[in-house]
């Protein structure tokens, strides 16, 4: 179960049984604050919205709140009050993704009550959101010591500037990558960049992975569930090359890459390799730091006209690489995460170029759509929670990628895989 954060001073306190609230409460645990609240569950569509706002609350630093205990006013004590259990964590989902705007993703997590009465106690994570703060009814909330409040103007603008300077900060990071594009001078093929950082970690988050002596079984392991994760959407399979095909290990500046046959040690590009091999190459690459970046060089290639053979090859762009490389992504920052332990959240960029005047590719059908991108390069960042990526990686991946399909006229393509399912 994941720790609840009680406070600065006692950040780790994890509940497994009712006998543990119960202690918790006998020994003066609990205090309402800044990071935990206790609440009865809601019943009324009132009670719902008072839930949101409470969510929103806490979204901004993160919290957590218990729901099946409550608090005695005439004697300012706490006792247990068990909760029917039946529906409540779905309820408490659906208020989470439907009033709060933007839409929130909770972690929530059961303890039964010893009476075998199908009552209990749910534990409701609330990870610091990284596009807080969330509106509920038009107005912004935020967590004081004891209790949320409506957030001013003057806060409101801060934690916008806060959020935009991430943002900044990531964006750099992705501009950095595409100039170090290791085939920025070869072929005519767009290439897709994607680059995430977790946001609070420390500098040697991934040594255990990257500075392991069996890191390559380690790594390759990593990549390995992420390419076999049963939750990326079928439909986009079979685009190569894939996670898979970066399989080379290389030692790189404070980290760790696997790439496929088209790139040296060095990052230099392998020109002594096929035609096939050299149009066709990915990296993966893992930092001490939790950084993680992937590079291809394959999000075009050249397909002929069908009916104007006399005008050569055209490069067409796949934009459904682009989306399940994405969710690889995705997955991957999800098991690096659960892998070191880190429950924090992360930012996320995707870029890609030699995009100016480039239409989708159309598949068997020969009949490409007449949308093509204006501009030579595209370029989008945004913030997610651990949660989001266990629950609503759609969601990020729309984020990420939602201007450039819409761009395109594919978004209404990849529906199934831009969405989540409650």
């Amino acid at each position: 179960m994941t720790s609840i954060y009680l406070s600065s001073d006692n950040p780790r306190w994890v509940p497994r049984t009712e006998d543990d609230l119960r202690a918790a409460i006998d020994g003066g645990l609990f205090e309402e604050n800044h990071h935990l609240d206790l609440k009865k569950a809601p019943g009324t569509k009132s009670d719902n919205r008072e839930l949101a706002r409470d969510l929103a609350s806490f979204a901004i630093d993160g919290g957590t709140l218990v729901i099946g205990v409550q608090e005695n006013k005439d004697s300012r004590t706490f006792e247990l009050a068990p909760q029917p259990l039946n529906g409540l964590p779905e309820k408490i989902e659906s208020v989470a993704r439907t009033i709060p705007d933007p839409p929130l993703t909770v972690i929530t997590e059961e303890i039964t009550a010893k009476a075998t009465d199908g009552t209990g106690y749910l534990i409701v994570h609330i990870p610091a959101s990284p596009v807080a703060p969330h509106m509920v009814d038009n107005k912004y909330y935020g967590r004081g010591d004891k209790t949320k409040y409506q957030l001013g103007d003057a806060e409101v603008v801060t934690l916008h500037a806060r959020r935009r300077n991430a943002e900044a900060d990531t964006l750099t990071l992705l501009r950095t990558e595409m100039d170090n594009d290791p085939l920025r001078n070869v072929d005519d093929q767009s290439h897709l960049f994607l680059v995430a950082r977790p946001a609070a970690a420390r500098r040697d988050m991934c040594l255990p992975i990257t500075g392991a002596p069996d890191w390559q079984a380690r790594l390759t392991g990593l990549v390995a569930r992420a390419q076999g994760a049963e939750a990326v959407p079928a439909m986009l399979a079979g685009f190569r090359p894939d996670i898979e095909d970066a399989y080379q290990p290389h030692r790189r500046a404070r980290g760790v890459a696997l790439s496929s046959r088209g790139l040296n040690p060095d990052r230099t590009y392998a020109r002594e390799q096929p035609q096939r091999v050299r149009e066709a190459v990915i990296e993966v690459q893992l930092f001490e730091d939790g950084g993680l970046r992937l590079y291809v060089s394959r999000l075009s290639a050249g397909v002929p006209s069908r009916y104007r053979p006399e005008e050569g090859e055209e490069q067409q762009l796949f934009d459904g690489a682009a989306v399940l490389l994405t969710w690889r992504v995705l997955e991957l920052m999800r098991l690096v995460s659960e892998e070191v332990g880190y429950h924090g959240n992360w930012a996320i960029g995707a870029g890609a170029n030699r995009l100016h005047g480039r239409r989708r590719y159309a598949g068997q059908s020969g009949f490409p759509t007449d949308d093509r991108y204006s501009d030579d390069t595209y370029e989008e960042t945004t913030g997610t929670t651990l949660a989001e990526l266990r629950e609503q990686p759609g969601t990020v991946t729309r984020r990420l990628l939602g201007p450039l399909l819409r761009s395109l006229g594919s978004e209404a393509l990849f529906a199934g895989a831009l969405g989540d399912q409650p």
